[in-house]
């Protein structure tokens, strides 16, 4: 098994080469392999599948299976026991809002990919001894969008830790957030809102889904 921070550097290569990774809450598995046979076909090749509804983890086992060059990862893992469950059904990276010591200790034993979530330098320092360079600056638009990012960023810049921000992320700004060097990626729920997907507004998402792709070819030149 490659250890924690060989995984994790892949993951920071891959979702720097991606750009966007739409989150989603999905219901049923139908639902998950519809969105993400888009995402497929439209060359947006990544998606965080949150915990946050029964159905993720079959729906994360059916998307690796049927959708192998997608980085799939899992979200909203909160304890050990979920984060063994992602993993056990193909997710290649897995996420937190938080960060919980005990996950990622987990995490770092096990070899995976596990980013916890920050919006302070105390988190920042913490995740970092404990080996994370890839930290999720979550909710980042209410902790004060890029001007935080930045300024959490400028005293550990030298450590080379890179960022996904996610939460108040949209279209519009997330350009601003992928301008920063050291944003991996950013993470949004506007590609796949559970309201579009449950009102069958899949005209809605593939148009969401084109217009993320040409935003991250802007900024394909900032890996």
């Amino acid at each position: 098994m490659d250890s924690y921070q060989e995984k994790s550097a892949q993951i920071i290569e891959a979702l720097s080469q991606i750009k966007i990774v739409p989150v989603l809450a999905l219901e049923t598995v139908a639902d998950g392999l519809k969105i993400c046979e888009l995402f497929d076909s439209m060359g947006l090749n990544a998606a965080e599948i949150t915990f946050r509804t029964k159905a993720a983890p079959e729906i994360i086992k059916e998307v690796c299976n049927q959708f192998p060059a997608l980085t799939v990862g899992a979200g909203t893992v909160l304890n050990t026991a979920d984060l063994h469950r992602a993993f056990a059904v193909g997710a290649k990276f897995a996420v937190a809002p938080g960060f919980n010591p005990t996950i990622l200790k987990e995490a770092v034993k096990s070899g995976y990919a596990f980013s916890p979530g920050v919006c302070t330098p105390s988190e920042v320092e913490q995740a970092y001894e404990l080996g994370a360079t890839l930290l999720k600056f979550f909710p980042a638009e209410a902790a004060g969008g890029t001007a935080m990012l930045k300024s959490i960023i400028a005293p550990y810049r030298h450590l080379g830790i890179k960022f996904m921000p996610t939460g108040g992320i949209t279209e519009a700004n997330a350009g601003e957030y992928l301008s920063i060097p050291e944003v991996a990626a950013v993470g949004g729920t506007w590609l796949g809102k559970s309201a579009d997907i449950a009102a069958g507004k899949w005209d809605k998402i593939t148009d969401n889904i084109k217009n993320a792709v040409e935003l991250a070819k802007k900024h394909s030149s900032n890996i």
